[in-house]
């Protein structure tokens, strides 16, 4: 039996009959007009016979008392004896009672076609179908580093809600509103939150905030503003933090993050005397935070610089006459401090608690490959020399410009 995928060349033919004549007649006429013409080995119906040759495909149109067609005929055998099967044909004289004449038009190589059509596609593919890869193996890290944040969301209590690792353990907890909130605090570094999951609070959430301190960390918006009375209402809230207004927690970044949970407020400030949220002092706080950071920019003259990077200024010179490095948590708390020559086997010990580092030594590209890869967000430095690709997660702060 002939299998299509075997076939290697096409024929292509044209005829013309004087007179009407059927496909039938031009296929017995091919069979028995070439007969015998190149001996036993080229004869068409042993070829069929054996798989070597195909079907033979035969298009006809008749008009004013003539026939014109196309004939197409799949071959495996190789192109020579393809060339001479195909030379055959034009010697045949007759269909049925008609006159005719045969002209090859051409001999097709399907493989040469194929390998046209791949290549053509292949462009297509090329162009079209691949995503941009113009990247660098630090924007590989980081997504795995964020990814493997985001995995360390736990379910707390029969409620299941999302919450982060170490809600259990820490002694102070955030109750944000929904899992996207939970997974943007994880992702810089903030472990201790746990979602409410809507207006109406979990027996998990009441019985945590008896047993640790609750901060209501909440969009700035009027849904926020709900949960936060309810939590007030059922649940020991020991402080709030201030979202800024029309903004979602889990769309905000570390700085806007830090701020409002540093400034956090006590929960019976935010009451009026009735014991109802008293949404108008929250907003006027907002502001007033938002008006004490513009006071300070124009004080020290750095516009760039959030509150929580000028915790630095501290630091700084103690880091320098000591010629120590410290280890710092996602709030800038001193969490460990090294000699600074020993600052890249210490990083090798640490743990997701680091946030950040300031170090009184210049840090080449070794150094902050390091410190990336330890999933360290921050580094404060005197210089940074040699600096060929610098990592997406970690801010790069001169200390000299502070």
């Amino acid at each position: 039996m002939y299998l299509s995928e075997t076939t290697k060349y096409q024929i292509h033919a044209n005829f013309e009959a004087e007179g009407i004549v059927e496909k039938s007649d031009v296929i017995g006429a091919i069979f028995g007009q070439t007969e015998g013409i190149l001996g036993d080995d080229l004869d068409l119906r042993d070829l069929q016979r054996s798989g070597r040759l195909g079907r033979i495909d035969v298009r006809t149109e008749s008009r004013k008392g003539q026939t014109k067609g196309e004939i197409t005929i799949y071959s495996s055998i190789d192109k020579v004896e393809t060339a001479l099967l195909a030379a055959s044909l034009e010697t045949i004289e007759r269909v049925g009672p008609c006159a005719s004449r045969f002209a090859i038009r051409n001999i097709e190589d399907i493989r040469i076609s194929k390998r046209k059509l791949i290549i053509s596609r292949a462009k297509e593919l090329l162009t079209g179908s691949f995503e941009e890869c113009d990247f660098d193996t630090n924007e590989i890290l980081d997504e795995i580093r964020e990814h493997s944040r985001i995995e360390k969301v736990i379910e707390y209590g029969p409620e299941k809600l999302p919450s982060g690792p170490n809600v259990v353990d820490s002694d102070a907890i955030i109750v944000v509103e929904g899992r996207a909130d939970v997974i943007n605090l994880l992702r810089y570094g903030i472990k201790n939150a746990i979602a409410v999951e809507g207006t109406n609070v979990p027996a998990s959430i009441i019985e945590l905030c008896e047993k640790k301190t609750a901060t209501a960390f909440m969009d700035g918006d009027r849904g926020g503003d709900l949960i936060i009375s309810e939590l007030l209402q059922v649940a020991d809230i020991d402080f709030i933090a201030v979202s800024p207004r029309g903004k979602n927690v889990e769309e905000m970044t570390r700085k806007e993050i830090i701020k409002p949970l540093r400034n956090k407020i006590p929960a019976e400030l935010a009451l009026t005397t009735e014991g109802r949220l008293d949404t108008n002092m929250l907003s006027l706080h907002s502001e007033k935070m938002k008006k004490e950071r513009e006071e300070e920019k124009k004080v020290n003259n750095e516009p760039d610089l959030p509150q929580s990077e000028k915790i630095l200024r501290g630091m700084m010179k103690e880091v320098r006459e000591q010629n120590i490095v410290k280890f710092l948590s996602v709030t800038n708390e001193t969490i460990s401090e090294f000699p600074s020559d020993e600052i890249e086997a210490a990083l090798k010990k640490t743990d997701d608690n680091i946030s950040g580092i300031v170090t009184g030594r210049t840090v080449d590209q070794n150094l902050l490959d390091l410190i990336a890869m330890r999933k360290i967000s921050l580094i404060a430095a005197p210089d940074f020399r040699d600096i060929v690709k610098k990592p997406v997660s970690v801010k790069l702060m001169k200390i000299n410009q502070l």
